[in-house]
């Protein structure tokens, strides 16, 4: 796989705009919209480091805490939910936890 170190593990998302460049520079990207105090977001978190290490998706890390008005806009009501794209594109939407394979097989037919 050609990905760099930095890569191979999530990328909290820092803004809007960040989010926007981050999915426009990546062929296939995995937005996680997590709460700190979510529990299931907590059993999920492992699940998406082993996809961020394991798979040619970029993993991206949003806290709706942190950046409420980007997960207003986005229309994220619920966490944990897991938006996958692909060239751009919002391709697919998850809300809950899920299973890494369900999540595997996204990204290889996102790629």
């Amino acid at each position: 796989m050609s990905k760099s170190t930095a890569e191979q593990e999530p990328i909290h998302v820092e803004d809007a705009d960040h989010l926007t460049e981050l999915v426009e520079e990546h062929a296939v990207v995995l937005v996680d919209y997590y709460a700190d105090w979510c529990g299931p977001c907590k059993m999920l978190e492992p699940t998406v480091e082993e996809i961020a290490a394991e798979t040619d998706a970029v993993v991206l890390k949003v806290d709706i805490d942190e950046l409420q008005e980007l997960a207003q806009e986005r229309g994220i009501q619920s966490v944990p939910t897991l938006e996958f794209y692909a060239d751009g594109e919002r391709a697919e939407r998850l809300i809950g936890v899920q299973d890494k394979a369900n999540l595997v097989e996204i990204i290889e037919n996102l790629s």
